[in-house]
């Protein structure tokens, strides 16, 4: 199954997102609902800030990417689009609520909690997936991601 990302976007660069990086971590967010999008993520080695520990920067941009993502979907969703709307982060908050072990799987979880015409707020949450198939939450972000109009450096970055 193809992701937001691969349907939408599949020539982009973007280092938390793109398809088309080799060298980013290449989030595949799937849509669960209009307004809500799940992915998983296995951390590797050399994303780590200390031995067994995801750097707080991978998960900043897990959690801002995935976000941004929830939000043009629902975007589009909303408005009725064939394609979502490029969205950029306007703001975005991560709180680091425990440490994140790089030898588990990481499970995005984000949500549209208000929709605007150009805009949305998003609620999310980064959590492990612990031995026995239960979820720790370690971190959340709260954030705003916008569409942009034509003349933005970005308004391009998906085609």
């Amino acid at each position: 199954m193809k992701s937001l990302q691969e349907t939408y976007a599949p020539n982009s660069i973007c280092f938390g997102c793109g398809p088309a990086n080799d060298r980013g971590l290449r989030i595949r967010s799937f849509a669960v609902s209009p307004t809500e999008a799940h992915a998983e993520f296995a951390p590797e080695k050399y994303q780590e800030a200390f031995p067994g520990m995801v750097n707080g920067g991978i998960i900043g941009a897990l959690l801002d990417c995935h976000s941004n993502w929830t939000a043009c979907y629902a975007l589009m969703k909303q408005a009725n689009l064939s394609e979502p709307p490029c969205t950029v982060t306007a703001d975005f908050h991560v709180k680091l609520k425990a440490p994140t072990p790089s030898n588990q799987k990481i499970i995005l979880k984000a949500r549209a909690v208000e929709l605007k015409e150009d805009r949305a707020k998003i609620e999310a949450e980064l959590y492990t997936l612990q031995s026995d198939g239960t979820e720790k939450l370690c971190a959340t972000c709260s954030g705003t991601f916008v569409a942009v109009k034509p003349g933005h450096p970005a308004y391009h970055r998906w085609s």
